[in-house]
């Protein structure tokens, strides 16, 4: 057994330095925050009540992860998948339809429980498998993120899901397959890319100045917009420019506050709107930016976020200027 004791004291020791990682890993599993907290929760609990008789055969790490997994294949299986509007429906043409109401995807901080605006979730990866792993059955999910971007040996992983290695290593083909089938024709720019950068500025500028020019020059041809929570969503600058440039969505100059963060390994802009003189917080713009432009703009307009980014429900009045 592990040289630790089994006391409170010792548990946390060895266990605390990975909630963090494990909460990254739960949120790539289920795509909700919220889920992920509480799974967490739930994994720490069940670690708890074994660590008495935990033999060391496999680090803590490992340990903790594979109790992690499970808890998370577990509530995958007794609920539906949390999908974005272009998993629901073919896109709108008509960019005046009634948004509706529909379950949405989900939307993590860069470092969930980390300081804001900064960097990417725990652990490198494959292309594709911090922004896409919900595309895929929860299996498969599992083994790309344990092993493409978490880099667990694939006889870890085969130990964590009670599988055969070979088990193992065709469902981690079958996701790459998949994500390829689903993978953006122009590869997504990094976050701290220059061009990335550039179009996020160029994103906010355009929605606090109330400039429909500057956005359409930001937007590629083919951009794709979805608003979370809504069954509806639009595909092609044609139709995505005269919804945004609404009076309900861009409105007017001074209408909207936005600043930079990072969220599901993309650029992205917490919103703020004007409201009984104040800009109170609106959600979270994720941003899928590209060498020719923005590609998919995510909107969520979830009060909520602003501050499980790090961020105030209220913003500071802007300084006036002292020159004359």
């Amino acid at each position: 057994m592990l040289d630790v004791g089994t006391t409170e004291d010792g548990f946390a020791r060895v266990a605390e330095p990975f909630r963090a990682e494990l909460l990254a890993h739960c949120y790539r599993m289920l795509g909700s925050l919220d889920d992920a907290e509480d799974l967490v929760q739930e994994t720490y609990l069940r670690a708890w009540r074994s660590f008495g008789a935990f033999e060391g055969r496999a680090s803590v790490r490992t340990w903790l992860y594979r109790i992690a997994t499970n808890v998370c294949l577990t509530a995958l299986r007794g609920r539906g998948r949390r999908v974005l509007p272009s998993g629901l429906a073919p896109p709108s043409d008509d960019p005046a339809a009634a948004p509706g109401e529909a379950a949405g995807g989900g939307v993590a901080p860069a470092d969930p429980g980390g300081p804001r605006g900064g960097g990417r979730i725990a652990g490198g990866g494959a292309a594709g498998a911090d922004r896409e792993p919900a595309v895929l059955p929860p299996r498969q999910r599992a083994v790309l993120i344990l092993w493409d971007v978490l880099a667990f040996p694939a006889a870890e992983v085969a130990g964590m899901l009670g599988l055969t290695v070979a088990a193992v290593k065709s469902a981690l083909q079958r996701a790459r397959a998949s994500l390829a089938e689903v993978a953006a024709p122009e590869e997504p720019a990094e976050p701290s890319a220059p061009e990335a950068r550039a179009l996020l500025e160029q994103y906010m500028a355009a929605f606090e100045k109330s400039d429909v020019a500057l956005l359409e020059r930001a937007l590629r041809q083919d951009a794709a917009l979805e608003v979370v929570g809504s069954p509806t969503w639009f595909a092609g600058r044609r139709t995505c420019l005269p919804f945004l440039e609404s009076p309900a969505m861009i409105g007017k100059p001074g209408e909207w506050r936005m600043l930079p963060t990072t969220a599901n390994d993309q650029p992205a802009a917490v919103t703020y709107r004007l409201t009984g003189g104040a800009h109170r917080a609106y959600g979270l713009a994720v941003l899928t930016g590209t060498a020719t432009g923005i590609a998919k703009i995510t909107v969520f307009g979830e009060p909520s976020l602003v501050r499980r980014f790090g961020f105030p429900d209220v913003l500071p009045p802007r300084a006036r200027s002292s020159a004359h």
